[in-house]
């Protein structure tokens, strides 16, 4: 018993370090703004997107969504890890809405 008790504690010491490891996100003004995909979660129809200026979008899509590759509507399935792109979101409240995502490439 007297074992556990130090092992414990160490466990509940680093349970805030382990949080602070996560890649964390940005919430940024509404606008329009580039950069590359760096991570696709089909599942969730969910991309991040990191900026020139090393800021880390959350992007959920939703019905209201537009995705476009020259001007045409593609598929949520043509968004991959590392393509540039333009997207337009807007800021609600303190997360990310995004209006149109414009594939670049």
């Amino acid at each position: 018993m007297n074992r556990i008790k130090p092992i414990l504690l160490a466990l509940l010491f680093m349970v805030p370090f382990l949080y602070s490891c996560e890649e964390g996100t940005d919430v940024v003004e509404s606008g329009t703004y580039q950069g590359t995909v760096d991570e696709v979660e089909a599942d969730k129809t969910e991309i991040y997107v990191k900026t020139a200026d090393d800021k880390r979008l959350e992007l959920y899509f939703n019905e209201n969504t537009t995705l476009t590759r020259n001007g045409e509507t593609v598929a949520f399935e043509q968004l991959e890890t590392g393509q540039q792109v333009e997207v337009e979101v807007e800021k609600v409240g303190q997360r990310l809405e995004p209006i149109a995502v414009r594939i670049l490439e």
